[in-house]
């Protein structure tokens, strides 16, 4: 409804309604089926010419719907916009038909919550608006979305603070002496120890915290986006020993064993740089590049 112009693809996945949590009608067909009917209708209602793909990605929902073109000429668009509100308001009758039956609410003893609101009488100010908005409440996203998955932080402030980390967690276990620090010697290597997040957070600058914070996962999620160093598991940090590690699987085809090989020593091994013992694993069985001239 953006503009006559406008194109779209959509991927359906999570099953959802205008006003809450897609409800089922047709017990033939799958959910997912049935589901992407619906966004297919959707489609269609908007007045354009729905094509349905399936894309390669490894995904179990992978149909996709695109709309490159219209039903109508640009003269009808306030018709069709008119078809529009009205297919929104009855998917509103729907979800209150769906939420009465499940909760049990009564609309003339009850005169708040959910179902009130998203009743099948639009309210007036919806009524005198509704050429003129999409839905009330209604933000579209900004053209410029900000990514806050820790990857857009710069990469000095990363290696300080994974460093930093390592060195807690080596610190907090007994110091051992390796006589070969490369040779990975299974009773020598320092492991260190395992933190909770909010133990290691506590020997964070207050900077640093500040700063993760505004992302998304904060502290967590730049531990686990950097996996050849370290291991979260169940709010738990650990070093990563890559001796436990499971080899990659025989049961692959030649060509896939191939290139995974292939695509071995494309980054530096932390451990030979950073770990006192250097790696746990030697060069022939590390995934990581031992020193540049490794490198592929």
């Amino acid at each position: 409804r953006s503009s006559y112009s406008c194109c779209y693809f959509v991927l359906p996945c999570c099953f959802f309604d205008f006003h809450g949590k897609y409800s089922r009608r047709q017990c033939k067909k799958t959910q997912y089926r049935e589901y992407l009917d619906f966004v297919a209708q959707v489609g269609f209602v908007c007045g354009f010419h729905v094509e349905e793909d399936c894309l390669r990605i490894p995904s179990t929902k992978r149909v996709s719907f695109v709309g490159k073109s219209r039903t109508y000429p640009a003269a009808e668009r306030a018709l069709v916009d008119e078809q529009i509100i009205q297919f929104i308001n009855s998917r509103r009758t729907c979800a209150v038909a769906t939420c009465d039956r499940r909760l049990g609410f009564n609309h003339e003893h009850h005169s708040g919550g959910l179902c009130k609101e998203a009743g099948s009488e639009p309210p007036e100010d919806e009524t005198e608006t509704a050429g003129t908005i999409w839905m009330p409440g209604f933000q579209p996203r900004g053209k410029v979305e900000q990514v806050r998955n820790c990857a857009s932080l710069p990469r000095d402030f990363v290696d300080e603070v994974v460093l930093n980390v390592a060195n807690l967690l080596l610190n907090a276990a007994p110091q051992k002496s390796c006589s070969d620090k490369q040779g990975g010697n299974m009773n020598t290597w320092n492991q260190g120890e395992s933190l909770s997040l909010r133990e290691v957070a506590e020997h964070l600058d207050k900077e640093v915290l500040k700063k993760l914070k505004s992302e998304y996962g904060g502290l967590q999620t730049l531990l686990k986006n950097n996996h050849q160093v370290f291991e979260v598991l169940n709010g738990r940090v650990h070093i990563r020993d890559w001796r436990k590690e499971k080899p990659p699987s025989k049961t692959k085809p030649e060509v896939k064993r191939r290139l995974s090989a292939e695509a071995f020593k494309t980054r530096l091994c932390w451990f030979f740089i950073h770990h006192p013992d250097g790696c746990s694993l030697p060069s022939e069985a590390c995934p990581y590049a031992h020193g540049t001239e490794e490198l592929r």
